[in-house]
């Protein structure tokens, strides 16, 4: 099976969200702290982005990760109905909407496949907060890590360095909620130069 498969779609997503934003494949990896290859694997299937990927991503297009995901616009429904998170074969991180896309906070329900997210630290605009449900979950904030249970929660500037790792052999699963705060092309640090789609 592949990661279309798994997430159908993402990689073509991720590729339009970047060129309507103007962006070249150089300097939005860049910005998600990864390099252009990994970008491009991951807009051709090839890979499944972690959480902290998916969200930088979602960020600087200015696009929720539901939008990212292909989730369906929000129906007059408030309920969101439940089901099995399908964790992704590359990678292995697996995401479900715990929320209506499109609000001001977005929620997710998220599994995190055992072993580190990675070396790469991450710092954007927002807030986070996160519930672990079942497993252990390491969360390093700048200088301090902190290892979490079931049950243990956590709520945190963006701005502050982040990663976060699964320690249990069977992974992670929690729930994840962050703002959603979107950004002008006009408005982001890159040299007016630099914006041609690649």
């Amino acid at each position: 099976m592949t990661t279309d498969e798994e997430l159908p779609g993402l990689g073509a997503r991720l590729r339009e969200h970047r060129q309507s934003s103007r962006l070249t494949l150089e300097a939005a990896a860049a910005r998600a702290g990864v390099s252009p290859a990994y970008l491009s694997r991951l807009e051709t299937g090839r890979r499944q982005p972690s959480l902290p990927v998916l969200l930088s991503l979602a960020r600087q297009y200015g696009a929720t990760v539901a939008e990212l995901l292909g989730e369906q616009p929000a129906s007059a429904d408030p309920v969101i109905r439940g089901g099995p998170i399908e964790p992704g074969r590359t990678g292995g991180w697996g995401y479900r909407r715990a929320g209506a896309p499109g609000m001001a906070m977005q929620a997710l329900r998220v599994h995190v496949p055992p072993g580190p997210e990675g070396a790469v630290v991450r710092v954007h605009p927002g807030e986070e907060w996160l519930h672990v449900t079942s497993g252990r979950l390491r969360l390093t904030l700048g200088e301090q890590s902190h290892l979490l249970e079931p049950g243990d929660s956590a709520q945190f500037d963006s701005l502050t360095p982040h990663r976060l790792a699964a320690e249990s052999p069977a992974g992670v699963q929690m729930l994840f909620v962050h703002t959603l705060l979107q950004s002008p092309v006009g408005d982001l640090c890159l040299p007016a130069g630099h914006r041609g789609v690649h």
